[in-house]
């Protein structure tokens, strides 16, 4: 599949002030190199998605607040080495989190081949060597080891999350379900779940103030030690 035309990486460009900005409001760091390269990877999916649907946020600004900050929220939870990311879509929590945990590793796991395309030239564009992206369903996905991470952002309800996804977690390791408003019916849901306990976390994402933002921590029992 030829790429987009103009793909020059060089410049981090208009988004890489709000970027750095949201991640002081995180309480984050992030280096000058890190902070051009999320800026370059919203604006190559900017680029991508006037040829490609990779994801219905449109807009440079809207992208940095839903997609790079809504990402980096979620960074302080994460449990490594090895991190696995479930219906990445275009890169998403993946492509961020790496770039700001360049230590950990990470797969970027989706079925569909347009999204993994766009995941694999970022990957070379921005020279991270601490990703793979893999184009599989998870529950197809059979690596030689299980991940200490697996994480999802918006992909499924969590009792489908854990069926599809829950042989990839590592024994001692955590599947971190991304949501928007407090998944009460899904939590209801999971009550009698076996083998998992679970936790929730409200989020606070800068330039998604008036959206509920949660993350559910869910972790094996000491029952389940599949």
């Amino acid at each position: 599949m030829p790429e987009p035309e103009d793909q020059d990486m060089s410049a981090a460009g208009r988004p890489a002030a709000d970027i750095l900005r949201g991640a002081r409001q995180l309480g984050q760091r992030l280096n000058a190199d890190q902070v051009a390269s999320l800026a370059s990877l919203v604006q190559e999916l900017e680029r991508w998605n006037r040829r490609i649907n990779l994801t219905a946020i449109r807009d440079v600004d809207e992208m940095v607040a839903g997609h790079v900050l809504d990402s980096l929220a979620v960074r302080p939870r994460l449990r490594g080495p090895r991190i696995l990311d479930i219906g990445t879509g275009a890169g998403f929590p993946g492509l961020p989190l790496a770039i700001a945990e360049p230590r950990m590793q990470f797969v970027l796991l989706d079925s569909n081949g347009k999204k993994i395309s766009f995941v694999r030239h970022m990957i070379g564009a921005l020279a991270l060597d601490n990703v793979e992206a893999v184009k599989a369903r998870a529950e197809d996905y059979a690596p030689g080891s299980r991940f200490d991470t697996v994480i999802a952002r918006a992909l499924a309800s969590i009792a489908r999350l854990v069926a599809i996804s829950g042989h990839l977690v590592a024994e001692d390791g955590q599947l971190l379900a991304l949501k928007g408003k407090y998944p009460a019916e899904e939590l209801d849901a999971i009550e009698s779940l076996p083998g998992w306990k679970y936790s929730v976390t409200a989020l606070s994402v800068p330039g998604l103030e008036a959206h509920d933002r949660h993350l559910v921590t869910l972790q094996r029992t000491k029952a389940d030690t599949r």
